[in-house]
């Protein structure tokens, strides 16, 4: 088995390529469904944000995945060939497994050290595990994942301050504009995303926000969450004749502040209007900045502005590197031994089998002994066996996860006549078998 993640991000494709993979949930499980079908991956996550798309898989051939998910980009989502080739990377076992632990920290996202990378990962692998497309490996590792970046968050000063998409946008509507105190600001969706710029404006006194979003009830509850004005759908075009300040992120598939829209606000104003889109895709047509009076920031341009903290974050970022190799090779470490663990458990299935077997016998040839007496005599049974298995168990297990563990495996199956037994739980079906499997669990 190997461990994949091959993907783009904000660093390999711009944003009308990261567009066409902003995956729905339905996306995910079709995709997922495709390359499990084709017999090429037996795990597998998909990630998708508004910086990166990434699919995480266990898989047994490198490049029988990367052609079937280059044929599903370019099937699915119009990804040419050339495009996939220029943007895609890819990432194999340990350098899969370390990318994964960057990424859930914050450390490799536009904005270093930010938190909601952390639970975006989270809900894709909870989101691939209910499919169920995950299995022994990924339940593992993506849990793994998730407790080391909470730790990190906790113990460190990599997210002290606040840097995130939202809040560099805030920071740029405030160098841009100067105090947002009583500015017509209008906030375009009511997601996450908006509800954090939403919070840093008002903690720099931002006073006059609306909110629109397709569904009414959810700007009402929104507006109330806050103490901002809610305003119809409908009435966006208007909103903008007065605006002073527009963001946008609302997961739309294509632009909801149109072209015409802007053109015709700006026939109503002479006042400049500032434009910030966290969306992808893009929420706001991007030949708005065309137009006269009229600024806009794209997600792109927004991950290019850097601020004191960024600097601060990045050094102490140098300083987990340490850490998330540590963790890397604890988690190496349990995939040697997982690859050991039918061997274990098929020995101590064989020595509990021929315990079990010669306690019956004895206890026939001496049917006068008391309860008491039989209990006896199985605890020392049971002692005996788990002696003598104790230092193989532990050399094995040790042998495995060092060069060659594989040769040494095939010695131990063969040395104890447990070559049928290790085959048959190497293939487990069902919950019963998986616990089999896991290292924690055949060892007593």
């Amino acid at each position: 088995m190997r461990i994949m993640a091959a993907g783009l991000n904000y660093r390999t494709a711009p944003v009308h390529i990261r567009e066409k993979l902003a995956l729905s949930e339905h996306d995910i499980a079709d995709v997922l469904s495709g390359l499990r079908g084709s017999k090429s991956i037996m795990e597998g996550v998909i990630l998708s944000t508004c910086n990166r798309t990434e699919v995480y898989a266990v898989a047994e051939r490198k490049d029988q995945f990367m052609r079937e998910l280059a044929y599903m980009m370019e099937r699915k989502y119009n990804l040419s060939q050339e495009q996939f080739e220029a943007s895609f990377y890819l990432h194999e076992d340990n350098a899969a497994v370390e990318h994964l632990f960057r990424v859930t920290s914050g450390l490799d996202s536009m904005v270093v050290g930010e938190t909601q990378i952390l639970g975006q990962v989270r809900d894709a692998f909870l989101y691939s595990q209910s499919l169920p497309a995950t299995g022994a490996v990924f339940n593992r590792l993506f849990k793994q994942a998730v407790t080391l970046a909470k730790r990190l968050h906790t113990e460190t000063r990599i997210g002290h301050k606040p840097v995130s998409v939202s809040y560099a946008a805030v920071e740029l509507a405030a160098r841009m504009m100067g105090s947002l105190a009583g500015r017509n600001i209008v906030l375009v969706g009511a997601g996450q995303m908006t509800e954090l710029a939403l919070k840093h404006m008002q903690a720099r006194g931002a006073d006059r926000i609306s909110v629109v979003n397709r569904s009414y009830n959810r700007a009402l509850e929104f507006a109330d969450q806050f103490g901002i004005t809610a305003e119809p759908w409908e009435s966006l075009g208007t909103l903008l004749n007065t605006a002073e300040l527009a963001m946008a992120a609302t997961g739309a598939a294509e632009p909801v502040v149109t072209f015409d829209m802007l053109r015709g606000a700006r026939q109503h104003r002479s006042a400049p209007l500032l434009l910030i889109d966290m969306g992808v895709p893009r929420d706001i047509d991007p030949l708005a900045e065309q137009l006269d009076g009229v600024t806009l920031y794209d997600i792109d341009r927004l991950g290019a502005i850097v601020n004191e903290n960024a600097e601060a974050r990045a050094k102490e970022a140098l300083k987990l590197t340490p850490v998330i190799q540590k963790e890397r090779h604890d988690f190496t470490r349990w995939m040697k031994e997982l690859g050991v663990a039918p061997a274990i458990a098929a020995l101590r299935e064989k020595a509990d089998a021929i315990r079990e077997s010669a306690c019956q016998d004895m206890l026939n040839k001496l049917p006068d002994l008391d309860e008491r007496e039989r209990k006896v005599i199985g605890k020392l049974t049971k002692s005996i066996v788990n002696q003598l298995l104790r230092d193989p168990i532990l050399n094995i297990k040790e042998l495995a996860s060092e060069r060659g563990g594989e040769v040494a495996i095939e010695a131990f199956t063969r040395i104890f006549g447990i070559e049928e037994q290790a085959q048959r739980l190497a293939e487990p079906e069902g919950t019963e078998a998986s616990d089999a499997m896991d290292p924690r669990n055949a060892i007593a």
